[in-house]
């Protein structure tokens, strides 16, 4: 938490931004299963950024805990209805729900997890394992399993 301004870049979003902005992304997800459109003139712009884990953590759980729970109602029907992405009213594309809800969220979420991935390691900071052993922790999903090699 004291590298919060720290940038991979001078391009670069700072790590405070990147971090918030993972426990904001969620938020997407459950937004694009409980309406059809969204107009991108409209988002807030004077987001702060989290400035402790508490803050961090608290923001994803609640964020993460809105889209599971909007998970559980759109029929397969309603996943194919058309989704719109507007900027001044305008459409900038428009894809069934359930392909915006993969690309614009889970797909995204993915990507900016990765680059807190090198973020951190560019910091010192432990890299949790995540599908295997990392270079720093040893685990994750296969821990246990044999190489077939």
């Amino acid at each position: 938490m004291d590298k919060l301004d720290f940038k991979a870049g001078e391009k670069s979003m700072t790590l405070g931004w990147l971090a918030t902005f993972l426990s904001i992304i969620p938020s997407w997800g459950a937004f694009t299963l409980t309406t059809d459109h969204f107009d991108a003139t409209q988002a807030p712009s004077d987001r702060k950024i989290a400035r402790t884990n508490d803050e961090l953590t608290s923001m994803f759980d609640a964020n993460i805990a809105t889209v599971r729970e909007a998970l559980a109602e759109p029929s397969d029907e309603q996943l194919q209805q058309p989704w719109t992405l507007l900027a001044g009213g305008r459409t900038v594309f428009q894809q069934p729900r359930y392909l915006v809800f993969e690309t614009y969220f889970m797909n995204h979420m993915v990507h900016h997890r990765a680059q807190l991935g090198i973020y951190l390691r560019l910091n010192g900071v432990a890299v949790p394992a995540v599908y295997n052993g990392s270079a720093d922790e040893q685990g994750g999903m296969f821990m246990g399993v044999e190489s077939q090699q």
